[in-house]
């Protein structure tokens, strides 16, 4: 069996296909499997991944089984010591995965991302500001007591500020690499099935719960600034965040509405299972975040009886985690 498994689901991405896997093919690490996941095929991509890259272990379920069930089948088939994600608008410097398995001759550490520079595949080319500095995409995760998630560094121009090897709170799972005992140390055991990534969130915030959990667990995330890649991400946060209110709106108008939907449920769900307190952050952002949505996203609101359908399972996992797990290191 390969040392590092690198997975992929597709959800009709077949522009992607070509310099995505071009760039899988031409790492300097040459000791791994490739699996791709077909969530979506409206497009022909499963076809042309088969005709292009042959090599390929293909699976497809048939149906749109989403982020988190599609990379859990990976993760509960192969017996691989790593899983190295790779989202299907991300290309990959060829020493990836060499720099990104360097970080785990460390046993405490769990997960891992590199430093992601945002991508214009239109353009093909680096997104910069001003022509100069490259715009960055995501360098972790930083997760507050209000239970706010973003991208380190995201919309920033790379100056060198990420430039040091740091532990963080969690990893974007566009580029990540997981250890395979750390995944199954923080795994879910239900009746027919694991999960690893919980596929109650289907897909958006899976990543960040999952290596929340991690660290709850005792294992380390950390941040490989030597590992670079190229991400075009689909749903990423609005320029200057909160403070400006009018990017804030246009951006969240621009989402697909189900996209909004799961990244307002989600968002509440992995606080739920993993915040040791529900600090009063919480209430404050999420009582004006619910009347922004009733005034500015009405449509979202739709997701509330799924919310409240699978909230009983979300509140048991929370305390089979609570009683299943180490203590590890604080988050907050």
């Amino acid at each position: 069996m390969p040392k590092v498994t690198v997975v992929q689901v597709i959800y009709n991405n077949r522009p992607f296909i070509e310099p995505v896997f071009s760039a899988i093919f031409s790492q300097t690490y040459k000791d791994f499997e490739v699996v791709a996941v077909i969530s979506g095929n409206n497009d022909g991509g499963k076809e042309l991944l088969a005709q292009k890259f042959s090599q390929v272990k293909i699976i497809d379920p048939g149906y749109n089984i989403g982020f988190a069930k599609g990379h859990n089948l990976v993760f509960a088939q192969s017996s691989s010591e790593f899983f190295q994600l790779v989202n299907p608008d991300l290309i990959l410097e060829p020493d990836y995965i060499e720099k990104m398995l360097k970080v785990f001759d460390d046993p405490k550490v769990g997960a891992a991302t590199g430093k992601l520079y945002q991508w214009d595949f239109t353009m093909g080319t680096i997104v910069k500001h001003d022509g100069s500095h490259c715009a960055l995409d995501t360098t972790g995760v930083v997760i507050a007591k209000s239970g706010r998630a973003w991208d380190r560094g995201q919309h920033e121009e790379d100056r060198g500020q990420y430039d040091k090897y740091t532990s963080i709170q969690a990893v974007s799972a566009a580029g990540a690499m997981y250890r395979r005992t750390a995944l199954h140390a923080t795994r879910y055991p239900l009746p027919a099935k694991t999960e690893y990534f919980d596929e109650d969130f289907h897909s958006y915030w899976e990543d960040v719960d999952l290596t929340w959990r991690m660290t709850k667990a005792g294992w380390e995330c950390v941040y490989q600034p030597k590992a670079v890649a190229y991400h075009g991400r689909g749903a990423g946060s609005s320029h200057g965040g909160y403070l400006h209110i009018i990017n804030f709106i246009r951006h969240h108008k621009a989402l697909n509405p189900r996209i909004r939907q799961l990244n307002y449920k989600n968002h509440i769900f992995m606080y739920i299972k993993n915040s040791p307190w529900f600090y009063p952050q919480f209430f404050v952002r999420e009582f004006f975040m619910f009347f922004y949505i009733l005034f500015f996203e009405i449509g979202t609101l739709k997701v509330l009886p799924e919310f409240f359908k699978q909230l009983p399972l979300i509140w048991q996992k929370r305390v089979w985690f609570k009683n299943h797990t180490t203590s590890g290191r604080p988050i907050f």
